[in-house]
């Protein structure tokens, strides 16, 4: 009897390249752009596995997942090839490839040196590379409110549990994977308190800011004397949960009760054109999570996905 998989890994291959429905519907949100490209990447696999699914899926039936899916070592991936995968087409130096990495809430933090190195060696594999440019960490329950007057206090039990996700980050920066580092949703106090302990300086802080650019001075001032790129971000902290992830799955015959555990989000931007040539998104999840939080997440930022420097 074969033992079902416990873990799920879902991608959407390139939604620069899968479809006029990702791009051209103007989706202005990260989490709905993930949502909708893992829909067309979906049915895209599944088209590419059988020339009778048109017909099926319009007549209401479900195409058999394991025709179009893959289960190995307890480790279901969806699709099992993606339609809209591709290498970077030109000369590795003629591209920015940026990564931004989402550690979920409700996962230990013990767990996220494994779940760092998976994404990604899942994003080098996808784009046929052996580094990344920018690697950016976005930390679960860390958030940062531009209209707060006072910066709220850095716990002594916080500093360690980011320092330690932070130290994978620098091991895969001095093993050559990544070239720059960069944190998300960093204050000054958070900022500081994670120098003290850094070995690489993050180059990079990635904040949401609703109101467009109204950054407290302090901040400003503070990544300026520590040479820190301040650049300003729409994405949802929470990108995916498992209410929606589950929503989608039911929609092509798979079972809910998947949490999951990280996002992560690519982007290779050829140099000297500033074209994104290459954008997509892998997800990770466990089998047998807890009860689904609210399907909006935690309302902090979820309009868009762009980035603007303000330093």
């Amino acid at each position: 009897m074969t033992t079902p998989p416990s873990q799920l890994l879902v991608r959407t291959g390139n939604v620069t390249s899968s479809a006029a429905g990702v791009v051209r519907k103007g989706l202005a949100n990260s989490q709905r752009e993930l949502v909708s490209a893992l829909r067309e990447n979906f049915k895209a696999a599944i088209g590419e596995a059988t020339l009778s699914t048109k017909r099926e899926v319009e007549d209401g039936n479900i195409v058999d997942p394991q025709t179009w899916t893959e289960s190995v070592d307890g480790v279901l991936t969806v699709p099992a090839k993606s339609p809209y995968s591709g290498q970077l087409k030109e000369v590795r130096e003629g591209y920015e490839v940026t990564v931004k990495l989402f550690f979920l809430p409700g996962v230990e933090q013990s767990r996220h040196e494994q779940h760092m190195k998976q994404a990604l060696e899942q994003v080098l594999s996808e784009l046929g590379t052996e580094y990344v440019d920018l690697l950016i960490v976005s930390f679960p329950d860390i958030h940062f409110d531009a209209d707060d007057e006072d910066e709220p206090v850095v716990t002594s039990e916080e500093v360690p549990a980011f320092v330690g996700t932070y130290r994978v980050a620098e091991e895969l920066q001095q093993n050559g994977s990544v070239r720059r580092l960069g944190v998300s949703e960093f204050g000054s106090s958070r900022l500081s308190s994670l120098l003290k302990h850094a070995k690489v300086k993050p180059g990079v802080d990635q904040i949401n800011v609703r109101d467009c650019c109204v950054v407290p001075k302090p901040l400003i001032l503070f990544a300026k004397e520590k040479g820190i790129d301040l650049l300003t971000h729409d994405d949802c902290a929470e990108i995916l949960n498992e209410e929606i992830l589950g929503g989608v799955l039911k929609e092509f015959g798979f079972e809910a009760g998947w949490r999951p555990e990280w996002v992560v989000k690519y982007t290779a931007v050829v140099r000297d054109r500033g074209v994104v040539e290459n954008k997509g998104y892998f997800a990770f999840a466990q089998k047998g999570g807890e009860a689904a939080v609210e399907k909006n997440g935690n309302g902090n930022g979820c309009d868009g996905n762009g980035f603007v420097k303000l330093n």
